[in-house]
């Protein structure tokens, strides 16, 4: 819940909690808005029609304490006229070492309507595996400080 801000995806600018709550199982599940800068080459730019880069994603997770899991939903809510882009994570424990975790991602991207929509995909989809790799670092990140802080 605190993996942003951090520096190593400083693009997300803004999160906003819309609800918050506990379910009859103990799992916490959150509903969060995410205000994110892209920096798009101006190239996407010039394909998409647009100048804008400030988006906004739609982040759903729940926390299952007793599993050990947590799950993150995402879609951007900007732009999606032109591109749609749905992305799962979940985090198990590893199940021969659980002092290790799982990362399992997906996303489904949809660039509608343009030229070159096959280049925006792959763009797209390379971005999201590199943000992915930012996201573990992030996550470190978070945990060495808390644990700095706590100390």
């Amino acid at each position: 819940m605190r993996k942003y801000p951090n520096p190593m995806n400083p693009c997300v600018v803004g999160v906003d909690v819309l609800d918050r709550s506990l379910d009859n199982q103990g799992r916490l599940h959150s509903h969060r808005l995410l205000s994110t800068e892209w920096g798009l080459p101006s190239i996407v730019k010039a394909i998409l029609g647009t100048s804008r880069t400030l988006t906004y994603i739609e982040e759903h997770s729940v926390v299952d304490p007793v599993e050990k899991k947590m799950e993150l939903c995402s879609t951007n809510i900007t732009l999606t006229n032109l591109v749609s882009v749905d992305e799962r994570l979940v985090y198990t424990p590893h199940p021969e070492n659980p002092e290790k975790t799982v990362l399992t991602q997906e996303a489904i991207i949809t660039v509608k309507g343009i030229s070159l929509s096959s280049y925006l995909e792959s763009l797209m989809a390379s971005t999201i595996s590199s943000n992915a790799r930012k996201g573990w670092d992030a996550i470190e990140w978070i945990i060495q400080n808390s644990e700095s802080a706590l100390s």
